[in-house]
């Protein structure tokens, strides 16, 4: 069976159209955002929703869990939804919601937004003061029972601490080189290697605030990028996240860098200006653009193998380590 095709971040506004469009482009796996600042039972909430898109179209998309219902997608036509908190505010303050939130089906928890939590200091806190005595605790639950631990919003010394701490390579699952694009979300070389060389996992975004260039950033850039990339972490480590937020409107970018926690609108990877979402590249519109990435990576002197590696088949591998309970 060929590799896999896996974009492990997208934050769409659902529809059959979205999942036509990733049937259309040969989406086998997609990593979704269920949660951002939801309490347990809203979460609960968001994942009824998304019962009722699989009721609904069955032939298009049904739920993951484990690597294995990557193949399942890949033979049956659909695309795997694997679910993922950009935030751990659904676990409140109770570590056994670890467990439970597993147990629905979550795979991915980012340990921060770009606040300080319960476990650790966000990307736009002044001081970083690493993980807490929970955040500690929950990093080892979460490798217990097979929940990987995602860094994409953390600051670095917390992202430093996770990566030490935890027994199992965790993952950041959309974003980019601090070196190639100076954005606070974008992530260090001394992050990124310690990241890959405990095995973790980089997958690249093509959100214009973490691009060079914005909007206007090319494709060769992009993919001489990771070509850069590569050379430094070893392809074998790096990935796509696009962090696609398709048809959403911009008061969800509101609700993604306000939340409940403050009264004030926080721009984070905006202007004051411009509070909305930008405009994607024109390479990358929406889940049928996976080609010319696919295409650019080649050029830019990728081999076959490790282009399908960082379009899919290193997450297929880092999926079928991280899901299962640790043994």
């Amino acid at each position: 069976m060929k590799t896999p095709l896996i974009d492990n971040l997208q934050y769409a506004n659902w529809s059959q159209t979205i999942f036509r469009q990733m049937r259309a482009g040969g989406v086998d796996a997609v990593h979704i955002t269920i949660a951002y600042h939801e309490s347990f039972r809203e979460m609960v909430l968001n994942l009824e929703a998304f019962n009722r898109w699989f009721e609904r179209f069955p032939e298009l998309i049904f739920k993951g869990t484990c690597a294995a219902d990557v193949r399942l997608a890949q033979s049956t036509g659909r695309t795997a939804i694997f679910f993922g908190f950009q935030n751990p505010s659904p676990i409140e303050d109770d570590i056994g919601l670890v467990e439970i939130c597993h147990q629905l089906g979550v795979r991915f928890m980012q340990l921060t937004y770009n606040n300080q939590s319960l476990l650790a200091t966000g990307c736009y806190e002044d001081d970083d003061t690493g993980l807490t005595r929970m955040g500690k605790q929950v990093v080892q639950e979460m490798n217990r029972v097979g929940m990987v631990v995602d860094m994409s919003h953390s600051a670095d010394r917390s992202t430093l601490e996770a990566i030490e701490h935890s027994s199992r390579p965790i993952a950041i699952t959309h974003a980019n080189p601090h070196w190639w694009h100076p954005a606070l979300r974008n992530k260090s070389d001394d992050v990124l290697k310690a990241l890959t060389g405990r095995g973790g996992m980089l997958g690249f975004s093509v959100y214009p605030h973490h691009l060079k260039d914005g909007p206007a950033c090319t494709l060769q850039s992009f993919c001489e990028m990771v070509a850069e990339a590569a050379s430094r972490y070893g392809a074998e480590h790096l990935g796509i996240g696009t962090d696609l937020c398709q048809d959403q409107p911009d008061s969800i970018v509101e609700w993604m860098r306000v939340g409940r926690w403050s009264k004030m609108i926080d721009y984070g990877e905006g202007s004051a200006t411009d509070a909305g979402f930008p405009p994607m590249p024109s390479w990358f519109q929406d889940n049928r653009d996976f080609g010319n990435i696919s295409q650019g990576l080649l050029d830019v002197g990728f081999s076959e193998d490790e282009m399908d590696g960082i379009m899919g088949g290193n997450w297929f591998k880092f999926y079928d380590s991280s899901f299962g309970p640790e043994t």
